[in-house]
């Protein structure tokens, strides 16, 4: 993978196209699943979103599909207890998955979500790619470390989507970019090409959804 986190971009023209049309699409929620005999039918490819709580996971959802009630933005970090899914178009299911590290949770509730996202990476045919979001300003952090451990474990394929990047300088940018391609470049399952993104300013949404688009079904 070399040494460097590429920033994703280089798509064509009809890339863009094809990600602009599949998230014009609707987006209905299908199922919520607090354990995994809940889990809907194992039928579209599906990608999902991982991220600490607060790192603006919901916000970019939200962002992608234009949709402002799709994902719930909360002022309680720690509020999504189960896995969310939404049927795109019939072409891709998106998979909202619990936000992680809040300290007003309860160990045993920590350690229920933790179970189920770990059967859910295990034994879960149809996901494509889990999107493990990280805000731009502090990078990689001791609590994602596991996470990442559990994508490699899981041999599940997982991309880094750098969040609120228009609270960042650019040379501060660069040099986050820089720091966490070396980091995941030790991570077997790790997508090379990180995505810079901005729900507020609309950066990088367009190329995540062309990226996103290319996985789902025809």
């Amino acid at each position: 993978m070399g040494d460097h986190a590429q920033e994703q971009g280089g798509l064509t023209p009809e890339e863009i196209e094809a990600g602009r049309l599949l998230f014009a699409q609707e987006c209905r929620f299908v199922a919520g699943a607090a354990n995994e005999a809940a889990l809907p039918p194992d039928t579209l490819p599906e990608v999902a979103f991982a991220g600490r709580s607060n790192v603006g996971k919901s916000s970019l959802v939200n962002a992608l599909t234009g949709r402002t009630t799709l994902a719930r933005t909360s002022h309680t970090p720690g509020r999504t207890q189960q896995l969310n899914f939404f049927d795109l178009g019939g072409r891709l299911m998106l998979v909202d998955m619990p936000g992680y590290g809040y300290a007003e949770a309860p160990k045993n509730e920590v350690a229920r979500w933790t179970r189920l996202v770990r059967d859910y990476l295990k034994g879960r045919v149809s996901l494509r790619r889990t999107l493990l979001l990280v805000d731009a300003r502090h990078g990689l952090k001791e609590i994602d470390r596991p996470w990442l451990q559990m994508f490699d474990e899981a041999a599940v394929s997982y991309q880094v989507v750098l969040t609120k990047s228009d609270k960042v300088k650019p040379v501060d940018l660069a040099r986050g970019l820089e720091k966490l391609g070396r980091e995941l470049a030790r991570h077997v399952a790790a997508h090379p090409e990180v995505a810079v993104t901005s729900a507020h300013e609309g950066r990088g949404i367009a190329e995540l959804r062309a990226a996103l688009a290319a996985l789902a079904a025809p």
